[in-house]
């Protein structure tokens, strides 16, 4: 039996569709692990005395970091399984509010442009994307342009 995407195919979005995503909590062996493939140890992320006398008043997460979260938690829901061509474009993207340590994000997305590409197989899907605390405090913001295969010949109604 061949592989079955469970993700949507381009005719799937409407724009002004929404999509919520589990929430996550972020972690000290998050910041860490992260620190640790990025190469980035800046004092705000890995020290807790350093951090301790900035603003912040505690260590903060990488922006990077959420980022690369606010991915995979896009990623879990599915709507991109076996169906994402390439991730294009990343735009206006913004990092409102610090993210610390116990934090628990989640993303709500919404589709605001598609546009077919045939040459390419699909069609560009935007995205925009708000990651949200537990205190629904918007912590990052920005758009995303994903292109997404269409859907097979052999599965198109007639």
């Amino acid at each position: 039996m061949a592989y079955q995407p469970r993700g949507w195919y381009f005719e799937d979005f409407q724009v002004g569709q929404q999509i919520v995503t589990a929430g996550r909590t972020v972690t000290e062996a998050d910041i860490v692990a992260f620190a640790g493939l990025s190469g980035d140890y800046n004092q705000i992320h890995t020290d807790a005395e350093f951090a301790a006398r900035t603003p912040f008043g505690q260590r903060i997460a990488h922006g990077l970091l959420v980022m690369s979260i606010a991915s995979g938690l896009a990623a879990q829901t599915g709507f991109t399984e076996g169906t994402v061509i390439a991730f294009r474009e990343i735009k206006d993207w913004k990092f409102a509010k610090p993210v610390y340590i116990g934090d628990t994000i989640h993303v709500e997305i919404t589709i605001t442009e598609t546009k077919l590409l045939r040459r390419l197989g699909g069609g560009s899907v935007t995205f925009r994307l708000d990651v949200k605390n537990q205190r629904d405090e918007t912590v990052m913001r920005g758009t995303w342009v994903v292109l997404m295969a269409s859907r097979p010949d052999d599965e198109k109604a007639e």
